[in-house]
């Protein structure tokens, strides 16, 4: 899971004296969240909707029309953007970034080789394709939901016993969340498996 194989490869960027407008049409026209800013092809600040949404000059200023268009357009990304943004390397776990995604409350990070390049995206997107292939929702089926102890063999257990009523495993996932010590709770995802013979 590494973010190299998940993250976006085309990259839709900015340069520093671009304007607000510009960034606005493109966060729009692309359904992102988020834009890497250059200068001179070098990784310097990002920009998210909530910057933008910060920045921009307000119906409520009391400005007409062509005055709120004339500031807007003037207003260039270098005086909104987050200089220095935190940056990932291709090499590393998809789910190293969600948490740190999570904590920060971040909707994309620019990921950055070696030698310093920006070479893509990995967005909140990205981890939700990546838990849609997790979970195997697109192969359907059905999810049957457990709680074991939290001992070798317990899980084989019921994978065992689910493939005995027909059922093919696609996933398996387990989580420690809300349970008593000892104790897990586990996902599988079995196609093939007769829906009303479940709790048989």
């Amino acid at each position: 899971m590494l973010v190299k194989n998940w993250m976006t490869h085309t990259i839709i960027s900015l340069d520093v004296s671009d304007t607000l407008k510009k960034a606005k049409d493109l966060l729009v026209e692309n359904r992102i969240r988020s834009l890497p800013v250059l200068d001179d092809g070098k990784l310097v600040g990002i920009v998210s909707d909530r910057d933008l949404k910060k920045a921009t000059v307000s119906d409520e200023s009391g400005l007409d029309q062509h005055e709120l268009i004339y500031l807007n357009n003037r207003i260039e990304i270098a005086e909104i953007m987050t200089p220095d943004p935190i940056t990932v390397s291709p090499e590393i776990t998809v789910d190293e970034i969600a948490e740190v995604m999570y904590q920060k409350k971040i909707s994309g990070l620019p990921v950055v080789d070696e030698s310093g390049a920006l070479v893509g995206m990995i967005t909140q997107g990205d981890i939700f394709r990546l838990m849609i292939s997790l979970t195997g929702i697109e192969k359907k089926g059905t999810q049957v939901a457990v709680q074991l102890p939290d001992v070798s063999g317990s899980i084989r257990g019921v994978a065992d016993l689910l493939r005995a009523y027909g059922g093919r495993i696609v996933s398996v996932l387990t989580s420690y969340e809300n349970v008593p010590e000892g104790m897990r709770n586990v996902y599988f995802r079995a196609s093939n498996l007769d829906p009303t013979r479940i709790e048989e």
